[in-house]
């Protein structure tokens, strides 16, 4: 069902946790799942040097935000704008199809976290746009 990448991610986390005065803050849920995740950036000259995630949901959705913030921990703003729920569950070997909502709310909250920092500091990102309130299964 869940492969070994998913149950690690699940059972030992990384990144948990909060970031006092974060570049950027980025909260997205799935009301039909009722997944919530909560991404923090911060970033010094462009770079996203840390990044801590706290998620309310299943365990595939605390997995793929363990995984994201290990995707986009050293990457470039830009660099971190590539990274989508494909990439997560790549770095995972994969997720049950019913779970692969997970993956979307986690390249969400890492979208919404940029569009923080962008808003914060007057930058206009290519690609970027506005977060989602509510990320569904079928995108």
């Amino acid at each position: 069902m869940y492969t070994e990448k998913v149950m690690d991610h699940f059972m030992n986390p990384r990144n948990m946790g909060e970031i006092e005065g974060a570049s950027g803050v980025g909260t997205v849920g799935n009301a039909k799942c009722g997944d919530i995740m909560r991404m923090y950036i911060q970033v010094e000259n462009d770079i996203i040097t840390d990044v801590k995630f706290k998620t309310f949901g299943c365990g595939a959705a605390v997995a793929t935000s363990s995984a994201a913030t290990e995707l986009v921990k050293g990457k470039t703003v830009k660099e971190a704008l590539t990274i989508t729920n494909k990439s997560v569950v790549e770095a995972l070997e994969g997720l049950p199809p019913v779970k692969v909502h997970c993956s979307l709310l986690a390249e969400e909250a890492l979208h919404a976290a940029l569009w923080d920092y962008a808003q914060k500091n007057n930058l206009k990102i290519e690609g970027l746009e506005a977060p989602k309130e509510d990320v569904h299964d079928h995108e």
